[in-house]
């Protein structure tokens, strides 16, 4: 799990770290260009206590399942209304509420052994960054002031 607060909202990540063992990640464990899980075992989820603006779309407070489809150059990445889900095996395009591309960035100089995902955390701004092998994305979170 992962979370970041700021102020009286946060935001939280449920997912699993599935490890790398020796094998080949992206292109074979994980194929390019079909819907995965982001992570392992259950759909990776995020909870939102208030509206977050997710890489400049506003999100609704509440729980949602993320999906990724992994490509070399960039990731898409979906935010699915249905959660409690095992895998991406009942993914529902139908019930998407946001779905955008990051670009990947390539990890020369290490290797991340268990797939891992960071909030990183910048005044009202944070970046959710999901690394595994070689590889990363960052997609960038605004929270919204409170009104005073």
């Amino acid at each position: 799990m992962a979370t970041i607060r700021y102020k009286d909202s946060y935001v939280k990540i449920t997912y699993g770290r599935p490890q790398k063992k020796n094998r080949d990640v992206f292109g074979s464990l994980v194929p390019w260009g079909e819907v995965w899980r982001t992570g392992a075992n259950e759909a990776t989820e995020i909870t939102l206590t208030k509206d977050v603006f997710v890489n400049k779309m506003l999100l609704a407070a509440g729980t949602y399942s993320i999906f990724t489809i992994p490509q070399p150059d960039r990731w898409t990445v979906i935010i699915n209304k249905d959660v409690g889900l095992w895998g991406a095996y009942n993914y529902n395009p139908k019930q998407d509420v946001l779905k955008f591309d990051v670009p990947t960035a390539p990890l020369a100089d290490k290797t991340v052994e268990a797939f891992t995902i960071n909030l990183v955390a910048r005044n009202a701004f944070a970046d959710l960054v999901m690394a595994w092998d070689k590889m990363q994305i960052t997609v960038p979170l605004q929270f919204i002031e409170p009104r005073p």
